[in-house]
């Protein structure tokens, strides 16, 4: 996991306070819609193994309308993924800026992998891609680390695991991101990695169940190892576990923290 801002010059990490393409165009209906505060709007997207989804917020991080959500194309190349989310920019109401939730690693807006999307996203200047696409500026991020910047408390060592088609994370310390953390990948149990234990494929091989068993088994192999004040698990599969089987210091997020947190990278 990285942030491209943070690496962009090497400047300070965000902070959690508490072929050529046009900008396309968006409706009469939704481009006139009243917003509920003043100043810029941040159009929030969180491209996933399974989904792509939006949402503009207002410039106090309110939503202004639904979530806009569609499956992945397959193959999940970088012109079928800008294709896509084209259409649904279309849809959205007017915004200023852009922030874009990645899963993979980021630096200087360029995707350098992406396990659970195209091979051919590695090396991909995401960020620039975009920016020609809408026309607005534009900030590029892993996803976990967005979703993160949308939960923590910003006191202490705070880590974010999310559970979806893969598995992310996000390291945080006094609410400042620590970059290019990557535990999906390392090896877990049985010479299987993380994301291969606890990812989507093995929950729908083992079933619910022992699933819930080994994210437990995860979560107690991570926190000696961190040290975390509090843990945060989001993702789209959080959703299947529950809060009372968990520690007291690991709380489940809404998954919805993976848009929220775009409005935290122009903070």
């Amino acid at each position: 996991m990285t942030t491209e801002s943070e690496n962009r010059g090497g400047g300070a990490q965000p902070r959690r306070r508490a072929s050529r393409t046009t900008a396309p165009k968006r409706s009469k209906s939704t481009r006139t819609g009243a917003r509920r505060a003043t100043g810029p709007a941040t159009l929030c997207i969180d491209i996933g193994g399974t989904g792509l989804k939006m949402m503009v917020l207002d410039a106090a991080g309110k939503p202004v309308d639904e979530r806009d959500r569609v499956d992945t194309p397959r193959p999940a190349t970088p012109r079928a993924v800008l294709a896509a989310l084209g259409q649904q920019i279309a849809r959205q109401p007017a915004f200023d800026r852009v922030s874009v939730g990645f899963p993979g690693v980021v630096v200087g807006g360029v995707t350098l992998n992406a396990p659970n999307l195209d091979a051919s996203f590695g090396g991909f200047h995401l960020e620039k891609a975009l920016e020609k696409l809408t026309g607005k500026p534009t900030r590029v991020c892993n996803d976990a680390d967005v979703q993160g910047l949308a939960v923590v408390a910003g006191r202490g060592v705070e880590l974010v695991v999310t559970l979806g088609t893969g598995m992310g994370s996000g390291l945080y310390l006094d609410g400042r991101l620590v970059p290019n953390l990557e535990l999906a990948h390392h090896v877990f149990r049985h010479r299987k990695t993380y994301e291969q234990s606890v990812g989507d494929r093995a929950l729908r091989r083992i079933g619910k169940k022992k699933w819930r068993k080994r994210v437990r088994e995860v979560i107690d192999h991570l926190a000696p190892v961190f040290n975390y004040a509090m843990l945060y698990v989001g993702g789209g599969n959080s959703r299947l576990l529950r809060q009372e089987d968990l520690p007291r210091n690991v709380k489940i997020v809404s998954n919805d923290a993976g848009i929220l947190g775009g409005f935290h990278l122009w903070h």
